[in-house]
């Protein structure tokens, strides 16, 4: 493309500096080896001829000390004996020519016949002398190497010459056999020589990444103006501890002369020794801090690794000395902020107002204060706002030691308004005193006490009020002994900022305490405080709220005539205000219910129908939050002693528990219904025959539902327990509570154990009543000798006068049968039955009347008079105390 540079990969790579290195090495390779073969075929040329020379001389001389060469030499044909010897000892030789001659250079021998006889070609004075002498001549057989022995006689006269040689041919033959065995060592020579130059190459062209020596100057330029412009002191060391390098930042920082290059270490002049030692050792530091003069330097040190082994260690030093209070000052900040972090985990676990006081002190000692004191008004114990001017009371202390002078904890103290605790509840400022023994004002509230916390080494305060919502709910007192600079400004800002989320804690924690006293205080006004007194059964109780605050279980002991009793355990869902008050409403429900002797399916029913009315007058508050009962559990049961039978219904609830007197528990069969409120399901009852003894046993759910546990083996860990004869109610509830109370209860746990007694034979008297008016003396008569029997003649009068005019009125207005029955328990009870559902009123009778004050009267000589209905009518009944000491 137009404009587009197109070179050559050959030319870019000999631009670098391994390409150039390269050629230039492979050039001096070539030549090299060119020399080498030059001088080669020169040295093998001159070692040829050498060689050539030598065997020429020795084969001559051997040929001239031969034996019978000088005989034949005498003889008249010489050339007949030795020409025949001649050629048999040069081929066996390995040379071309042995020519014998005579004084006169006249051959005897000579490879070629015909040169017989003629004169030898060479110099043959040297030899005449007795000299070896060697030449290279142009003979007949070409250009010839030849030595040329005398041939002796035993008195020392040359009586003979012997020249033996080899042709030039023969001798450049020997060199172009050995030229390929050299050109071969040279080619392997000039392949390994290019090969190891390639490699080289390679490895320069990695290490300078194929830059080019302008670029490599350039490079070294840039290298050696970033090294000693950084402001980073670099150093490089050998592995003898030698230093090799150190850059500018790195002697003004060490103070080190400019000849430290090349010295080692332990003998540069002016290098701190612990720096010295530390760079001497050549171990692996990572931002370590020394302290060398004035400066406060940060050193890394990592040791070179050169062909896999380590050669040196390379050195970083930072000068920190100008960081050291910045650093400081993020440090302090880091601190303050996981101060305020743990603060806001740590205060306020619990909603209670002494505990977060605690909590307070706790976190801020000795992170912040040495010593922090708590002091609350009065008011934010009890749950409620201060006013102003309220004493305080000191809730929490902490410190790092327990023999200061403060006041201790519980104190009740009344600051006076000079004082900066004084002036901080009023104002709701924090106030700062960096001096205390320069403090009159603190000091007037107890002289002797400030003086001995001075000389204790208290000497600075910050008090920074607890203002929560815009209500000052007491004073967070900060002491400092320790340190001995005082606080300042920016501890002032800290402190107010714990304080203010520890003061959120704070009246949280009063505002459930307020909350739960009040709920306490509804509650037990709303639970039975003493059971009332009758004579069915035997009862132990029990109840516990829950961790999270009172709830709505509750449990009632309720007495019917005719020595009946209720049993009532209920259950109201929630917490706090709301669900006892709940639980108030419905337990003064059911006693309403019961005191018109109802049936407990019937009573349930009401119960029902009033907690619906109850969610629909409560939809909700006006913003669209309800308020009505969220669910709601009844079990009612009514035991009658005399039958021993008792009755039970239940609205959502648990089933009871039966022990026999031989210990064998069971869980009663009774129909479930629907919890209170829902409406439109009638209630079922069920009948038990309890024997004398027996103990019924009424609870919660809060009792044998946990996390760790569903309530059916809850109901099953119940029935074991309570498995177990001879035990009386008390026994029987600790045994529960020892076995499933939980140790923090979720919900509220209400437990309830009767025993059942009998009204035996001897305590009731019943007679079944004729419809003729004249049995009513009759009746009249027996109840009087009953009473006498039981001695209560004093009630015989009353007794006779309200039989009279119950069963008067039963035979009158009611219907058969009639019966009459005297129940003998704590109160005397009249009943008089009979077949009619019609309910008597008590009136006023007029004074013209002729009837009508029959009712007044049972009503005036009676303690209690009422009406219940059974399946077949009803009954009338009318008590009457026992007559006994006033």
């Amino acid at each position: 493309m137009p404009g587009t540079s197109v070179r050559s990969p050959l030319g870019n790579r000999t631009r670098s500096v391994a390409g150039q290195v390269f050629v230039l090495q492979v050039a001096i390779v070539v030549l090299l080896a060119a020399g080498a073969l030059l001088a080669l075929v020169l040295q093998s040329r001159h070692d040829i001829d050498r060689e050539a020379r030598s065997r020429s001389v020795a084969v001559a001389e051997t040929f001239a000390h031969s034996l019978g060469l000088q005989e034949a030499l005498k003889t008249s044909d010489p050339s007949a004996i030795l020409q025949p010897l001649a050629e048999a000892t040069r081929k066996d030789a390995g040379v071309d020519f042995i020519v014998v001659m005579d004084t006169e250079g006249i051959r005897y021998t000579h490879p070629q016949p015909d040169r017989i006889g003629k004169r030898f070609v060479g110099t043959t004075e040297p030899s005449l002398a007795g000299q070896v002498h060697t030449e290279s001549v142009q003979g007949p057989l070409g250009k010839e190497i030849q030595a040329v022995v005398p041939v002796t006689a035993p008195d020392g006269e040359v009586v003979g010459l012997v020249s033996a040689g080899l042709t030039v041919k023969n001798v450049t033959g020997l060199l172009d056999r050995q030229l390929p065995v050299i050109l071969l060592a040279i080619a392997t020579g000039l392949a390994l020589a290019t090969g190891g130059t390639a490699l080289i190459s390679r490895r320069l062209r990695r290490q300078t990444h194929g830059l080019g020596t302008q670029e490599m100057t350039r490079m070294y330029e840039h290298h050696d103006a970033v090294l000693h412009s950084v402001r980073e002191g670099v150093l490089i060391i050998d592995g003898e501890g030698r230093l090799l390098l150190a850059n500018d930042e790195a002697k003004r920082l060490l103070g080190l002369p400019d000849d430290a290059e090349g010295r080692h270490v332990g003998e540069v002049p002016g290098l701190d020794r612990r720096m010295a030692d530390l760079l001497m050792s050549g171990r692996v530091a990572t931002d370590e801090v020394l302290e060398t003069g004035d400066r406060l330097l940060v050193v890394n040190q990592r040791p070179t690794h050169t062909r896999g082994r380590a050669e040196g260690t390379a050195v970083t030093i930072r000068d920190s000395t100008e960081m050291r209070l910045l650093t400081s000052r993020a440090e302090t900040a880091r601190r303050r902020l996981k101060l305020l972090y743990d603060a806001g985990v740590d205060i306020g676990t619990t909603l209670d107002v002494e505990r977060t006081a605690e909590e307070l002190a706790a976190v801020t000692v000795p992170r912040f204060a040495d010593y922090v004191t708590v002091d609350l008004a009065d008011a934010v114990l009890d749950g409620d706002e201060p006013g102003p001017g309220a004493d305080m009371r000191r809730t929490a202390v902490a410190g790092i030691r327990s023999d200061h002078p403060l006041y201790p904890r519980g104190r009740l103290i009344d600051f006076l308004p000079s004082t900066p605790q004084a002036r901080g509840y009023g104002t709701g400022e924090a106030e700062l005193v960096p001096d205390l023994a320069e403090a009159p004002g603190w000091q007037a509230q107890d002289p002797p006490r400030a003086r001995a916390i001075v000389e204790y080494g208290i000497h600075s305060l910050i008090a920074a009020p607890l203002t929560a919502r815009g209500v000052v709910l007491g004073v967070v007192n900060f002491w400092r002994s320790e340190k001995p600079e005082p606080f300042d400004e920016d501890d002032l800002s800290l402190a107010e900022e714990l304080v203010a989320r520890a003061a959120v804690s704070m009246d949280n924690a009063r505002r459930y305490t307020r909350e739960h006293a009040l709920a306490e205080t509804l509650q037990r006004s709303l639970l039975p405080r003493a059971l009332p007194e009758q004579s069915a059964v035997d009862v132990a109780h029990f109840y516990l709220p829950a961790q999270s605050g009172v709830g709505g279980d509750w449990f009632d002991v309720i007495p019917l005539p005719g020595s009946r009793v209720a049993l009532v355990v209920g259950d109201v869902v929630g917490h706090g205000l709301h669900a006892a008050a709940t639980m108030g409403r419905l337990r003064t429900a059911v006693h309403n219910f019961s005191s018109l002797d109802l049936p407990p399916d019937d009573l349930l029913a009401r119960l029902d129908d009033l907690v619906q009315r109850i969610d629909h007058d409560d939809t909700g508050d006006g913003e669209g939050n309800s308020t009505g009962v969220l669910g709601a559990t009844c079990l009612y049961a009514v035991y009658d002693p005399v039958s021993q039978r008792c009755t039970m219904a239940r609205a959502g609830h648990l089933p009871p528990l039966m022990v026999t007197p031989d210990g064998t528990a069971r869980i009663v069969e009774l129909p479930t219904g629907p919890p209170l409120g829902l409406g439109g399901m009638p209630f079922e009852t069920a009948e038990v025959y309890l024997e004398e003894g027996s103990q019924l046993v009424l609870y919660t759910d809060g009792l044998v539902e946990e996390r760790s546990r569903d309530i059916a083996e809850g109901l099953e860990l119940l029935r074991t327990t309570l498995s177990r004869p001879g035990r009386d109610p008390r026994e029987s509830c600790r045994a529960v509570l020892d076995v499933l109370l939980p140790d923090r209860p979720g919900d509220d746990v209400a437990l309830l154990v009767a025993r059942t007694r009998t009204l035996g034979p001897d305590r009731v008297a019943q007679w079944d009543v004729p419809p003729d008016p004249s049995a009513v003396g009759v009746v009249r008569n027996a109840a009087a000798g009953k009473l006498e029997e039981w001695g209560l003649g004093e009630l015989g009068f009353a007794t006779e006068l309200i039989l009279s005019e119950l069963v008067t009125n039963a035979l009158r207005h009611g219907r058969a049968p009639v019966r009459v029955r005297l129940l003998h328990d704590h109160t005397l009870t009249c009943e008089v039955w009979d077949g009619s559902s019609t309910a008597p009123h008590l009136r006023y009778a007029a004074t013209t009347d002729e009837g009508g004050r029959g009712l007044f009267l049972v009503a005036q000589l009676s303690e209690h008079w009422g009406t219940r209905y059974t399946p077949e009518g009803k009954v009338i009944w009318a008590e009457q105390v026992l007559p006994g000491p006033s």
